[in-house]
């Protein structure tokens, strides 16, 4: 057994679980998930618990809130404490039902990773705030509403009151992440759960909830287990560290000792693989990601890939505008705009990748959604072979889509749980007949092949893959219809840090071997400057820099682009970002009254294809 206790404040201790093991009921019978896993955190403590999909560090935080019990989870052995109002230890698994409801919210607070999961969809926000506060602290209706109102900015969401009365549907993913954040900080909990509270938010928002949670730990004593599989988030918020691998804790300490003098061959590769900002400095191309291979052992590529900088532009947008209207009144009549694209250029040259980057909300997954046509934009062009797509009709938007493809952030949600994959993936072949039928199980073939699936997945379910392999498969959709753009977006923000590199190293590797052209979406960073030649910062619905990404990363410009680089968490425990240092705007609205007309963007040519916008965009 690997003991993680506390060694000079064993009376602070808030929780403790002891030889944790935890199955799960499947066909096969009992699964072990946890083996023998012990760990304990104390008030005002950080334990971040690391390791990839699959780890069973999720499990053993889930295992606290007894939660995997609505999962056909059971715990085999072991005892889950947690202290009581009183200062004593209380047994959680002999807890009934109904006081396991009173400590959920009120003595522990968890945020789930994915927030369409943990909000109800038919709810809005304001009501799944304000339920718990006039539940566990008594509140009445007009107090919840104002404590709701403070919990909201405090996670710097905009337009507070407004987003009260709006559904999950209507909030970016971010914007959702910062609603489940809310809630499970809205009472104070003496212990804060966090599984991969940070996975959807950019890093500026990433870095304040990050302040948020150290401050609160701070100001009430709240212990917190964090899970992730970011190191760098590790080294900026861990006092000690818990690493798992298959189920079991590997390794253990302070933080300081696990990233300056790693023991386990499998930590000493985690630590390797994660890209850090600055790898690329002095290269003008991308390069494969390190990543860990099957046994955990790290493999290195250093290479640059080929890329021909002469090559043609396969896609042109000019001037983009996307606005959505704002609803009032009994009437629903609209009284605003959303201005979620203002007047954004770009061009993608063949066999090349353009990033755009921002804090969420700013409007890059609306620019795809409005590439493609999925939603309709108000002005302007996107030129792709010499046709503008916004001139085409339904029928002939649909036969250019063989051409654009996307793949979705959650692959899990873009695959049907009730097919098998090999259909999926042949869905597009059949729907526009590029194959005869009796070629089509062997052209999935060769996709599962050229995505690294064995074949023999191919008559399996999504919820049978990880998330890693379920990416792929999207990825193989992607590419059956041969397109020569493909629009990712967000596509590798669940992914732990080996899954992300296997995935990342596949598309560039694809896109080597075929020509394939990216728009890539993202707000990591450093995956950001590893793969990108192009790189497009926005900022409310504008593009304020662009420019080949060795110029945007080696020289940013405009204020918001090096506010961005400033708050990329660093992979050291020495080099911690304080709180005062972060210095954010608060964020501006892009809802305008009907008629506004905003500023043309107009730019200063920097050279080497490196423009900064100029004109206003409401950051200073």
């Amino acid at each position: 057994m690997l003991d993680v206790e506390m060694q000079d404040t064993a009376n602070a201790v808030v929780a403790k679980i002891s030889n944790l093991e935890v199955g799960f009921r499947t066909r096969a019978g009992m699964v072990s998930a946890v083996k023998d896993v012990s760990l304990s955190v104390a008030a005002g403590e950080t334990l971040c618990v690391v390791g990839e999909s699959g780890s069973g560090k999720s499990v053993s935080a889930l295992t606290l809130m007894r939660l995997i019990e609505y999962d056909q989870g059971r715990i085999v052995n072991g005892a889950i404490e947690l202290v009581d109002p009183s200062g004593q230890m209380r047994d959680l698994s002999a807890m009934s039902s109904s006081h396991m409801r009173a400590v959920r919210g009120r003595d522990v607070g968890m945020i789930f990773q994915e927030p369409m999961t943990a909000l109800n969809p038919v709810l809005t926000v304001g009501r799944q705030l304000t339920e718990g506060l006039m539940l566990h602290l008594a509140l009445g209706p007009v107090q919840a509403r104002l404590r709701a109102i403070e919990l909201l900015k405090l996670v710097r969401i905009p337009e507070a009151e407004r987003r009260l009365d709006q559904y999950p549907h209507e909030l970016s993913g971010g914007m959702r992440q910062r609603v489940v954040i809310a809630m499970a900080i809205s009472c104070e909990p003496k212990l804060l759960i966090a599984d991969e509270p940070t996975t959807a938010l950019d890093v500026t928002t990433q870095a304040e909830i990050l302040s948020l949670i150290h401050r609160l730990k701070q100001e009430i004593g709240m212990a917190v287990i964090f899970i992730t599989h970011d190191m760098a988030v590790v080294a900026q918020m861990a006092d000690r560290v818990c690493v798992m691998r298959y189920g079991e804790v590997v390794e253990r300490g302070p933080v300081a000792q696990v990233f300056e003098h790693p023991e386990h061959p499998y930590t000493k590769s985690l630590l390797a693989s994660v890209p850090k900002l600055g790898d690329m400095n002095g290269t003008d191309t991308p390069a494969l990601m390190p990543a860990l291979d099957d046994d955990g052992a790290l493999e290195v590529h250093a290479a640059p890939l080929p890329f021909n900088p002469k090559a043609q532009t396969v896609m042109s947008v000019k001037g983009l505008i996307t606005r959505f209207p704002v609803k009032a009144g009994l009437l629903r009549r609209a009284v605003a705009n959303v201005h979620a694209v203002e007047d954004v250029s770009f061009d993608i040259k063949a066999g090349q990748t353009l990033s755009l980057v921002g804090e969420s909300g700013c409007g890059k997954s609306t620019v795809a959604r409005s590439i493609l046509r999925l939603v309709e934009p108000q002005g302007g062009k996107v030129d792709f072979q010499n046709i503008n797509l916004l001139d085409l009709n339904s029928g002939q938007m649909r036969d250019m889509r063989r051409n654009i493809q996307m793949i979705f952030q959650d692959p899990f949600a873009s695959l049907n749980p009730k097919r098998q994959l090999w259909q999926q993936v042949a869905e597009p072949l059949q729907n526009y007949r590029t194959v005869d039928a009796g070629q089509v199980w062997d052209k999935v073939t060769e996709l599962f092949n050229d995505v690294g699936l064995d074949p023999s997945f191919m008559q399996r379910y999504p919820h049978e893959l990880s998330g890693g392999q379920r990416q792929r498969v999207a990825i193989a959709r992607a590419l059956a219809l041969d397109p020569k753009v493909i629009v990712a977006d967000e596509a590798v923000a669940a992914l732990d840090v080996s899954l992300q590199a296997q995935v990342l190293n596949l598309m560039m590797r694809l896109q080597a071997e075929r020509g394939l052209s990216f728009l890539f979406i993202s707000h990591d960073m450093a995956v950001v400057e590893r793969v990108s030649h192009m790189v497009g910062v926005m900022y409310l619905g504008r593009i304020v820099e662009y420019g080949p990404r060795r110029a945007i990363f080696e020289n940013p410009q405009h204020p918001y682009t090096k506010a961005l680089m400033s708050a990329v968490p660093i992979a050291n425990p020495h080099k911690r970002m304080v709180e005062a240092e972060l210095n954010f705007k608060p964020i501006s609205s892009p809802i305008h009254p009907i008629g506004h007309r905003p500023a043309q963007n107009r730019y200063a040519d920097l050279g080497a294809g490196h423009f900064v916008l100029t004109s206003d965009c409401g950051y200073h």
